[in-house]
Formats: C-alpha cells, sequence, structure tokens
C-alpha cells in the first residue's frame, strides 16, 4: 500500500542501550532518523509521532506542513520492512549510537545529532537538510512564501 505522507514510510528497529530499550525510527525518503524509549509499548506509536513533530520542528520544517504530516501520519500500519536502503542506514544509525551513548542529552537531542550524518542513499547529503526540504516542498504555493 502506498504511504499517505510526504515523507513516505518508516521503519523501526528496537535497540538495547544501557540505560534500557529504545526504538530507531528511520524516515523512508529523508533518513531521518527518531529515538524513543522502548517502555509502555501501548504507547510508543503516539509517544513517536510526537518525537517526530519535535525533531521535524527543531531542523527548521515549516509548521503547517509538520502539522499535515502529523495529521498523515494519525493512521499506522505495520508490516516487513521493504527498503534495503534504509536498512544499511538503520544499521550505520545503531552503530553511531554505540559510539556514542548520549549521556545527558535527550532522545530528541541525540536523534537530531544522527541527523546531521551524511547518507548515500541520499546523496550524502544529511537527513536534517533533506526532511524539511521535502516537507517545505509539499506546501501549497501560497504557503511556501511564508517559511
Amino acid at each position: 500500500m502506498a504511504p499517505t505522507t510526504t515523507l513516505g514510510d518508516w521503519y523501526a528497529n528496537l535497540l538495547y542501550e544501557r540505560g534500557g530499550q529504545v526504538v530507531l525510527f528511520v524516515n523512508e525518503r529523508s533518513l531521518l532518523p527518531v529515538l524513543v524509549s522502548a517502555r509502555e509499548g501501548s504507547t510508543l506509536l503516539p509517544r513517536f509521532r510526537e518525537a517526530a513533530r519535535e525533531v521535524l520542528t527543531r531542523l527548521g520544517a515549516p509548521a503547517a506542513a509538520v502539522e499535515a504530516e502529523m495529521a498523515a501520519m494519525a493512521e499506522a500500519r505495520i508490516a516487513r520492512t521493504a527498503s534495503r536502503q534504509v536498512l544499511g542506514s538503520m544499521t550505520d544509525f545503531a552503530w553511531m549510537l554505540t559510539a556514542d551513548r548520549g549521556e545527558g542529552r535527550s532522545l530528541i537531542e541525540r536523534s537530531i545529532h544522527l541527523a546531521h550524518a551524511p547518507c548515500g542513499p541520499i546523496g550524502m547529503r544529511s537527513p536534517e537538510d533533506v526532511a524539511p526540504e521535502l516537507l517545505h516542498g509539499a506546501l501549497p504555493p501560497h504557503l511556501r512564501a511564508a517559511r
């Protein structure tokens, strides 16, 4: 089934860290990483959406586009991973997390730190640049100038 969001599908992987388990979500089109605590599995998806909103906002994505994306993300389906490129990037992010435990930083701050990394599947650009650009391009023309 085709994604209903501008950024496309998200993929998730459970990671084990010294302080507990986290879920690494990575976006298909931008490779934007978002980390969420794995605690309280019943609230994982709403907490993920809120974390994605926070990361996108901090990266300077247009507020109207972020809210439209969050509305489109209200419905979730779980399926097998379909992108080897995303899987490779997830592996890279997981390795980066083992090297940088992020003591004293929130999961949002660590997500933004990961988003600085250049990624091969998006032309060695960083997710911090690509995700806001994709959302900005999805805005109607009359809202783009108000960025």
